[in-house]
C-alpha cells in the first residue's frame, strides 16, 4: 500500500482480465474510476484534481 492519493480505471487494471462482458456484468464500466484518498495535504489534493478536471475541458 501507499500513503498517496491514487486514481486507477479498473477495467484496464484489476479487472483487465476479464471480458468486456464480464466486467459489464460486474458492474465496471470503462468510464469508472476508483479513487483512494491519500494522506497530503487537502489543498494539494484538490489542486490535482483541479487541475486535471481543467485538462479534460
Amino acid at each position: 500500500g501507499d500513503a498517496k492519493t491514487l486514481i486507477i480505471q479498473p477495467s484496464t487494471t484489476t479487472h483487465a482480465q476479464l471480458s468486456a462482458d464480464e466486467q459489464l456484468a460486474a458492474g465496471i464500466d470503462p468510464g469508472l474510476f476508483r479513487v483512494s484518498v491519500g494522506i497530503e495535504h487537502i489543498d494539494d489534493i484538490i489542486n490535482d484534481f483541479n487541475q486535471a478536471f481543467n485538462k479534460l475541458v
